[in-house]
């Protein structure tokens, strides 16, 4: 006996500027549709299965991986944004799936410890085209995933892939086809693209409040100079009189976020009426709907100035990001260098001139760096560079 998989999604509850499975600009390589799922449902399934984002789990936001279980990891930051973007595009009428694929897969380029391995291996690559973790991120989804026989990557929809670029230099743009256009014409991205890059600042400013805090780096009375903190922790001690400790934290981060997406839905929901789009295209070619106000915004700026001067920059931070840094550098010279210390997969062998080789191993080495975990870093440079390593 026979059965036929039943339609188990539909986009009839998104509004007309919401993208759209039936509407998608598509794929790089035609294949057939699912019976069971939107294609915006598969794109976020094959980003979960993708090793790119497995290892994510082992690579940071603020704190290096050795340095405690329980701050927060590339994997449980972009499950967070996840969460916080569905909320948000639900209430707008977007799309939840396409949100979630593109929060799920934002951070797959980012290198190891941080913002400061970024900066480092971009300073390596400045002769050979620099170093962009968006564009890596692309590149990881659109070349290096190896889990299918019939193309390189895990060929993600336009809209997916549009969300994951949220920022390029021009000159890369311009390699890219209609995915750099808006770079280059200035034009905006989807709604859900738009979104998703507000979620993420969200969540890692709020949740890095609650890694500094734990980490003892930053201090509650220190945090007490900045409003929006303030004022809710001054709502919690109302509703909880003496209530102290993780519970205290807990709760006034709760309600900061809980600002931050109210206000983000409030703004957002006024500006998509003014600007009344009917299509994705219209979205496209309008000035930029999705945001906070300006009373948001600027209290939003002061606390992302704190946690600049106060956390990011901290000293004990700054010691752990320098060993980072070095790490990072010597990893690269020592395998420009000396490339056949690098696994057969990433040396090239062959190229029509030498400065064409030069410039493809460069570029194949930073991809073995970026792809690796924080630990990963650590023991590749021990097993280089210390002779008690085998």
């Amino acid at each position: 006996m026979h059965f036929r998989i039943a339609m188990i999604f539909s986009d009839h509850h998104l509004a007309p500027y919401a993208a759209q499975s039936a509407t998608s600009r598509g794929r790089l390589f035609i294949e057939p549709t699912s019976s069971s799922r939107s294609e915006f449902q598969r794109d976020r399934d094959r980003i979960i299965h993708c090793s790119a984002f497995r290892r994510l789990e082992y690579k940071t936001q603020v704190f290096v991986n050795h340095e405690g279980d329980l701050f927060r990891t590339r994997l449980t930051h972009s499950l967070e944004v996840a969460q916080i973007g569905r909320s948000i595009a639900r209430n707008l009428r977007l799309n939840e799936d396409l949100v979630e694929a593109i929060a799920l897969a934002h951070d797959l380029g980012h290198t190891p410890f941080g913002h400061a391995g970024q900066d480092a291996l971009n300073a390596c690559m400045q002769p050979y085209g620099g170093f962009e973790h968006n564009l890596q991120s692309l590149r990881i989804v659109d070349k290096l995933e190896e889990r299918y026989a019939a193309f390189d990557g895990l060929n993600l929809c336009f809209e997916t892939r549009e969300g994951i670029l949220k920022h390029c230099s021009v000159n890369n743009a311009e390699t890219l086809g209609d995915l750099g256009k808006r770079f280059i014409q200035k034009s905006q991205p989807g709604l859900e693209a738009q979104l998703t890059n507000l979620a993420d600042e969200i969540a890692y400013n709020n949740h890095d409040i609650d890694d500094g805090l734990r980490s003892g780096l930053i201090t509650e009375k220190q945090l007490l100079e900045v409003d929006i903190f303030a004022r809710h922790r001054a709502e919690v001690e109302a509703a909880y009189p003496g209530l102290s400790g993780r519970r205290a934290i807990s709760e006034t981060i709760r309600r900061m976020i809980n600002t931050l997406i109210t206000d983000l839905i409030k703004t957002s929901s006024a500006r998509i009426q003014e600007h009344a789009p009917q299509s994705v295209d219209d979205v496209r070619s309008m000035g930029k709907m999705i945001g906070f106000s300006d009373a948001q915004f600027q209290e939003a700026k002061v606390l992302k100035h704190f946690l600049h001067q106060h956390l990011y920059r901290h000293y004990q931070v700054n010691r752990m990001m320098s060993k980072a840094r070095r790490i990072i550098h010597e990893l690269f010279d020592a395998l420009m260098t000396e490339p056949n210390l690098l696994p057969p997969d990433y040396q090239i062998k062959a190229a029509e001139d030498e400065q064409k080789k030069v410039l493809m191993q460069a570029r194949k080495i930073a991809d073995y760096i970026a792809g690796m975990t924080d630990r990963y870093a650590i023991r590749e440079h021990r097993r280089l560079f210390s002779i008690d390593e085998i």
